[in-house]
């Protein structure tokens, strides 16, 4: 056991020895006698013998106090209540950390290919390879159809965005004309999902894919929604579509294929 922490105070210190005994020098054995015969000790060896006793006393006095000393600094007193699980102090008022705001991230811009010349668009699910011409509008501000004099030809909206340019992209092709049937002539096959690819004079090739066909009455054409600009390279694939009106000598409604570049 470790030694009393030195706050306590230290234990007394033994008393000296008594003197010893005077030896006595009457060695006449010890015979009975009566009070009356025996004289009364002299004062000095009586206040000799009051003092040993004294000392004696004191120092088993002494003896006892540091044993108890000793015995209460070195033994813990045993607890008669059943002890309980330590508790943490409680901790101290934090202050509020304001909550970090998780900046904006960035709208990562959309893929894109710069402005390029298309010089061949090829669709393989339908089998068409065809070369690209110039298309502008017309007197009264509508797109150009292509020359109907080649059935293998498809033209491009030139004023507007190229094939992979952000963008819409507009391509225009015929289902047919008056001898045989056209580069689009199965346009109408394609579904969400197929793909198609124009090849560009820059040597790049913009791929894209289907996201919807639809069919819209000549009269009641969705200008802006085929023709708006959007936030992403689009492309528009049109062509005639419906039963041939020979009285107009045109088509009542037009097919629009709608995709976006991958």
């Amino acid at each position: 056991m470790a030694a009393p922490p030195s706050s306590y105070p230290s234990p007394p210190p033994y008393p000296p020895a008594p003197p010893p005994y005077p030896p006595s020098t009457d060695r006449t054995p010890f015979t009975n006698t009566s009070p009356s015969d025996d004289p009364p000790p002299p004062p000095s060896r009586l206040r000799t013998a009051l003092t040993m006793l004294c000392a004696a006393v004191f120092v088993v006095l002494a003896a006892t106090l540091y044993e108890g000393f000793n015995s209460a600094s070195e033994t813990p007193q045993r607890s008669l209540v059943p002890p309980t699980a330590q508790q943490a102090p409680p901790a101290a008022p934090q202050a509020e950390t304001p909550t970090p705001q998780t900046p904006p991230q960035a709208v990562k811009p959309e893929k894109q290919l710069p402005r390029s010349q298309p010089t061949r668009l090829h669709i393989p699910k339908i089998l068409v390879n065809a070369p690209f011409t110039d298309l502008g509008l017309d007197a009264k501000g509508q797109l150009e159809a292509p020359p109907v004099n080649n059935t293998n030809l498809v033209g491009w909206y030139a004023a507007g965005a190229s094939p992979g340019e952000l963008g819409t992209s507009i391509i225009a092709g015929h289902v047919d004309t008056t001898t045989s049937a056209a580069v689009f002539a199965r346009l109408r096959e394609l579904k969400k999902g197929d793909v198609l690819h124009v090849a560009r004079a820059d040597g790049r090739r913009a791929s894209f894919v289907v996201d919807s066909a639809e069919t819209f009455k000549k009269d009641k054409f969705p200008n802006d929604r085929v023709y708006g600009d959007t936030n992403r390279a689009e492309v528009r694939l049109i062509t005639c579509a419906g039963v041939y009106d020979r009285s107009a000598k045109d088509y009542p409604e037009n097919l629009v294929i709608f995709g976006h570049l991958v």
